[in-house]
């Protein structure tokens, strides 16, 4: 049958998709296990209904897929070839370090006012793109670790490491996740023109500074406009990236699809590594607890296609959240399934019935061995657990 609608929130049911064809047993027995207790079904479409061939390869389309004011959909690049999480997580460790300082250099020219050009930045992008496609898990979960004293420069490269993951799940083609890579990596770069006082202020900023603040993609725009090697779209995302949907955001106050893709993007990407990072003036958030909150945003503030395909790219319980399983242990997300979300893969380091840290395993909710899940999400700091994230980014252990 032909699923129209889900009836209850999108993050509560399995798939990244709502329309779709249930075409075997598998994604039958997913949905009934899942807490959605209803479904609105399209009876003129499906496999079982006469002459609806073509309904099927409709129904599975992205959504959010490229088609930027009429363009034709690029070509989805070849998959990548596996790469062992452990081994990509070394190499992701490397391109961070060689990352930082390549960012540094680029705040600090702008900051005099002009970036001389934009071949190294170009060296990173690749390096980020081929971590990414590699195994997305391992760069994406490492950008949550920057210390809040690097923040500046690492958002940067976090924000680019999203940028390709979601331009993957969109299907952009090699130029497109490069140009997605580029606009994220020099996204904040006009922030280099800003007090450090007004960009570390722990409360809220007055007037002025706000005025102050919001002319950062203006500077960006201004200094890159000068450098050769960043295409008009990644530039577009530099000055558009905080415009919003409903027409509230700066500096243009543009609606809706007025917004170039790109600018919607980073729009979403900005925000997640934000609200998820540490700051010099505040603890950043669970990433489920980030993913619950902007979904209550998407629509109005963010590109709601846009924001669905990246669910899917990060999971609706992203890497390094610790959850709480019906087994009453605590588990650290290792990974997630984009054809089942509220499945992930864990690692099981803590029992709450016995309050203490137990041998770590790991184990794939989604095998039909497994017959533990995922029951809520839990802060660290409420069980007093420490060097969680440690505990994600350690050689993984073998598979339950």
């Amino acid at each position: 049958m032909y699923v129209q609608e889900f009836c209850g929130s999108w993050v509560d049911h399995p798939f990244w998709r709502e329309r779709f064809v249930v075409a075997n047993a598998a994604d039958l027995q997913t949905i009934r296990e899942s807490p959605i207790d209803e479904v609105i079904i399209d009876v003129t479409k499906g496999i079982d209904v006469v002459d609806s061939a073509a309904a099927p390869p409709a129904a599975r389309e992205v959504p959010g897929e490229p088609s930027p004011r009429g363009a034709p959909k690029p070509a989805s690049p070849p998959a990548p070839k596996p790469i062992d999480r452990d081994a990509e997580l070394e190499r992701a460790s490397r391109i961070f370090s060689e990352s930082r300082q390549v960012v540094a250099t680029m705040f600090d020219e702008a900051r005099l006012g002009g970036i001389r050009d934009l071949e190294q930045a170009g060296a990173v992008v690749e390096n980020i793109t081929e971590s990414v496609t590699r195994h997305p898990v391992a760069m994406i979960g490492l950008a949550r670790l920057k210390s809040a004293d690097d923040y500046t420069f690492m958002h940067s490269v976090a924000v680019s490491a999203l940028m390709v993951a979601l331009a993957r799940t969109l299907g952009f083609g090699e130029a497109q996740v490069r140009d997605a890579a580029m606009a994220g990596l020099l996204h904040d770069v006009g922030k280099a023109q800003i007090p450090l006082a007004i960009l570390n202020k722990p409360g809220a900023l007055d007037e002025k500074e706000w005025e102050s603040m919001r002319s950062h993609p203006e500077r960006g725009h201004r200094i890159l406009q000068e450098t050769r090697g960043a295409s008009a779209e990644s530039l577009d995302a530099v000055l558009h990236h905080h415009e919003k949907m409903d027409g509230t955001g700066y500096p243009h106050r543009l609606p809706g699809e007025s917004i170039g893709q790109l600018a919607r993007m980073a729009a979403v990407c900005d925000v997640y590594d934000a609200i998820t990072s540490n700051r010099p003036y505040k603890s950043g958030w669970q990433p489920t607890v980030a993913i619950r909150k902007m979904t209550e945003w998407a629509g109005w503030h963010f590109d709601s296609a846009i924001f669905k395909a990246f669910v899917k790219t990060v999971g609706i319980y992203p890497v390094g959240s610790l959850v709480r399983l019906e087994s009453r242990r605590l588990a650290v997300v290792m990974d997630h399934r984009p054809d089942n979300l509220l499945k992930p893969t864990v690692k099981v380091f803590f029992s709450l019935r016995a309050n203490a840290y137990i041998a770590p395993i790991v184990l794939d909710l989604a095998s039909r061995h497994c017959k533990d899940r995922i029951v809520g999400v839990e802060d660290p700091a409420e069980h007093r657990l420490q060097r969680v994230d440690e505990i994600w980014s350690a050689a993984t252990s073998v598979v339950a």
